[in-house]
């Protein structure tokens, strides 16, 4: 349901474009890994996956399931909630396994949350947390790296710039686009593979963000 609602309403608010390298594959089973900007862009990726038949469970904040509506269709939908800094925070590491065991992919924002600048630039991504490595290490599930560009033109910045970005896209219509690089498989360890990921995300985001130019 959210990637229908993604991919039917992206358009109302921006221009969306997706790339994929040639070895890049979306396989049952994978750990997509993306650049988080903004509030905007789970449904830019999300629009983008489905353009090219992937519906992947997401990893999100679990302060989402509290919102009524929202929190039953994660849950009927099997998205994953992240519960930082508690005793819950290890279940959605078992959780995200289980599901890439039953074949179906899952979303990871490695950078964990979004940055603090207020400007609608692009900047590659922040350093990751160790979270998608210990699932990849944890499953051997391929990591494929995403990047996108463009969301922070939608929503970025304090919360009354955000409201007025929403507001206003339907009018500007700004340019996103989405690139999808070939899967890789993490090794040398935790720290390795942290950087391992953060690097192809990295690269992915730079080949995103020159489709904007």
């Amino acid at each position: 349901m959210l990637s229908r609602l993604a991919a039917v309403l992206l358009p109302t608010v921006g221009r969306l474009t997706v790339t994929a390298d040639p070895a890049a594959v979306l396989a049952p089973g994978s750990i997509i890994a993306v650049n988080h900007t903004s509030l905007a862009d789970p449904a830019v990726v999300l629009a983008a996956l489905r353009r090219l038949g992937a519906e992947p469970a997401v990893m999100a904040a679990a302060g989402l399931w509290r919102i009524p509506l929202l929190g039953r269709a994660l849950t009927r939908e099997g998205h994953i909630p992240v519960h930082r800094g508690d005793r819950r925070a290890d279940r959605c590491l078992d959780l995200s396994a289980a599901a890439l065991g039953e074949g179906r992919m899952v979303l990871v924002y490695g950078e964990g949350g979004l940055p603090r600048r207020t400007d609608s630039a692009e900047a590659e991504p922040a350093a990751f947390r160790g979270g998608l490595a210990r699932l990849a290490e944890r499953t051997g599930a391929p990591v494929v790296p995403v990047g996108q560009a463009g969301a922070r033109r939608i929503t970025s910045g304090s919360t009354g710039k955000q409201l007025a970005g929403l507001v206003t896209a339907p009018l500007r219509r700004p340019s996103l686009h989405v690139h999808v690089g070939a899967p890789i498989t993490l090794s040398g360890g935790r720290a390795a593979g942290t950087a391992q990921a953060h690097g192809a995300v990295t690269a992915a985001w730079r080949t995103a963000a020159g489709q904007l130019a």
